[in-house]
């Protein structure tokens, strides 16, 4: 957005904040940043709004737009289906029009009272990284003939730090029986190296092709799951966080996977290791069979990626949104 030069009233190194203790810590700045978005809707003369995900933000301006009578297009609709269902029928109350990737949303949105399209997922429309395989891992200083373990411990700081240790620790335990693996830690190149600092493993800023590249991959719950699935690369989930939020979370969350492509694949197609069950022996047994070429698990699960590409449809989601926008502008 920066780029495309849309004025920014925050930063998203300030916004990404997860869990419920997180967030009351958060409170104040979000209380301002509230005021400042809902002043802008009247002195900026607004005539649209698109929310993009972000639920606990985006449905308090949803509700504030509708009752200056402006239209809202939501974007990447909120998990009302896996954690308020209740919050659909005000999804419906406070929308013109809910764009949802995920091909189950339309129907569960519809059936309360949203008008809810289904555009594709945005992931369909990202080019695979350029170059060969092999060509790219001498590049990083990694061996083409030896399978390759990428870790990704995850986006913000507050889940790197729960992870990454957990992570390494697995990683040097599978090299333990198995020398030949190569682990990597998968870094956005926007993200501070002193979350880092004394990695046990080597650090690729190329995240995505080490994800398109790696022979199997470690991940934290969340987008990278449905990635690393259209990037046909078996993997294993892990989420932490705070006990609290944890806690919590465990009350209000209703869904039989937390990884987006078991989700779509309507089955347990990746292993899934949740707060307390994620151990080292649990996820060194859980990749091991992912690292074996021929394995019966992993060609489980490359079989169940396949479905998942053709339940999400094809690409162009970007120019469908655009259209439902100019459409709702269209009377403006």
């Amino acid at each position: 957005m920066a780029a495309e030069r849309v004025e920014l009233l925050a930063g998203l190194d300030e916004l990404s904040v997860m869990g419920f203790a997180e967030v009351l810590a958060h409170l104040p700045f979000f209380l301002r940043l509230r005021r400042r978005v809902f002043d802008a809707l009247v002195s900026e003369r607004v005539d649209l709004v698109i929310p993009i995900d972000y639920p606990g933000f985006n449905l308090r301006l949803a509700r504030r737009a509708k009752e200056q009578r402006i239209p809202v297009l939501y974007y990447i609709a909120p998990q009302v289906w896996a954690w308020h269902a209740s919050r659909a029928s005000d999804l419906a109350r406070d929308t013109d029009r809910v764009a949802v990737i995920l091909p189950f949303e339309e129907g569960f949105l519809r059936e309360h009272g949203a008008d809810a399209r289904f555009v594709g997922h945005p992931l369909l429309d990202v080019a695979p990284p350029p170059g060969e395989r092999a060509e790219w891992l001498t590049t990083q200083g990694l061996d083409p003939e030896r399978p390759v373990l990428a870790l990704f411990p995850g986006s913000r700081a507050q889940e790197i730090r729960r992870h990454l240790d957990l992570f390494s620790r697995a990683a040097a335990e599978i090299v333990h029986r198995r020398p030949e693996v190569q682990p990597v830690i998968g870094a956005a190149a926007d993200l501070d190296a002193g979350l880092f600092g004394g990695a046990a493993w080597p650090v690729s800023r190329d995240s995505r092709a080490l994800l398109h590249h790696a022979t199997a991959a470690l991940v934290k719950s969340g987008t990278t799951t449905l990635e690393a699935a259209l990037a046909r690369t078996p993997f294993a989930v892990v989420y932490r966080m705070n006990p609290l939020s944890y806690q919590l979370a465990r009350r209000v969350v209703k869904v039989p996977h937390i990884a987006l492509a078991n989700l779509v694949a309507d089955e347990r197609l990746a292993p899934e290791f949740v707060q307390h069950e994620a151990t080292e022996e649990a996820l060194t047994g859980a990749l091991l069979p992912l690292l074996e070429a021929n394995s019966t698990a992993r060609a489980a699960m490359l079989g169940g990626f396949d479905r998942i590409r053709e339940r999400l449809g094809g690409g162009g989601a970007a120019e469908r949104v655009a259209e439902q926008a100019a459409e709702l502008l269209g009377g403006r």
